[in-house]
């Protein structure tokens, strides 16, 4: 690498606008936005150490060799991806503000990661976890969110972010906030909406009546992200299930449990609010595992194989 250069007040300054249109206008979470931080910091950090004093210099040259130095220093496939995935949507960006005239990572590939299947529980893990016997306020705050991540296949974003009004009760439905700032309206199944309506008639126990966030934490306040991550760890831990269990592991059961039962991809995709319906795709690999469990035990030569083996 090159003598460390600063990069210019102009190309950081841009960096800072980009960080806020993808607040602003695009509405990211915390989380997706504190990534795009890291990832484009390494960028700035690489496009220094070459060199590189403004975002027009860095050609396709430069993000091949960026992702080569990636590379060399262990990151993996998944880690690339994303990294090349912000600095393309910096670039889209500085092409709409005409502050370049290239994406110069359109055409850049990254090693191609390891898919991991993300991990579920099966339902009688899940009847498990939910089996708790305790009346606190928090306890039945608790079962009541892990009922409704299960039931309405809600991220944890969604979760936290839902008020008062979203749920409709008499409906049996959740107004979710999704990426990117889009609504959809989910089902909530027989036993989330049993356990919302324990929950909203303790809710005032630690909720001010002012208050409009659904979930809120001892103190009255909207719930953290961290809080519900630790709660669900705390309970999965206690319940017995020798592994911790996090919102996401619930939000993959939902996905995959309706899959198993109903075939149709394209109604998980609506439900889970995927834009694109590879994304729901993964869905089907853990889906096969069970088709293929079935089939060994129902399809008639596959009986009759196993018979004549006994």
């Amino acid at each position: 690498m090159q003598q460390h250069t600063s990069m210019s007040p102009e190309a950081l300054q841009w960096l800072q606008r980009f960080f806020t249109y993808l607040q602003h206008e695009r509405r990211l979470s915390p989380h997706t936005l504190s990534n795009y931080r890291r990832d484009l910091t390494r960028l700035q950090a690489y496009c220094e150490a070459m060199g590189v004093a403004d975002w027009q210099a860095l050609d396709s040259h430069g993000v091949r060799n960026f992702v080569a130095w990636r590379h060399r220093q262990g990151i993996g496939g998944r880690s690339l991806q994303r990294e090349l995935s912000a600095l393309r949507s910096l670039y889209n960006f500085l092409l709409r503000e005409r502050v370049v005239g290239s994406n110069p990572g359109i055409d850049v590939p990254a090693p191609k990661g390891q898919k991991r299947l993300p991990r579920a529980l099966d339902v009688d893990q899940v009847s498990h976890l939910l089996a708790i016997h305790d009346d606190s306020p928090l306890a039945i705050r608790d079962r009541t969110i892990m009922e409704l991540i299960y039931s309405s296949g809600l991220r944890l974003a969604e979760l936290i972010s839902l008020d008062l009004e979203s749920i409709d009760r008499s409906d049996a439905t959740v107004r979710v906030t999704g990426k990117g700032s889009k609504t959809r309206l989910v089902p909530v199944g027989r036993q989330a909406l049993a356990a919302l309506g324990e929950w909203l008639r303790v809710r005032g126990q630690l909720a001010s009546p002012e208050q409009r966030a659904l979930f809120v934490s001892r103190d009255g306040k909207r719930l953290s992200p961290r809080s519900v991550q630790q709660r669900l760890r705390q309970w999965s831990i206690g319940q017995g299930l020798g592994s911790p269990v996090h919102p996401h592991m619930l939000r993959h059961s939902f996905a995959s449990h309706i899959l198993e039962s109903s075939g149709d991809l394209r109604a998980v995709q609506e439900l889970l609010g995927h834009a694109d319906i590879a994304t729901t795709q993964v869905y089907t690999h853990l889906d096969f595992q069970h088709l293929a469990k079935v089939y060994d035990q129902a399809h008639p030569r596959a009986r009759k194989r196993k018979d004549e083996e006994q």
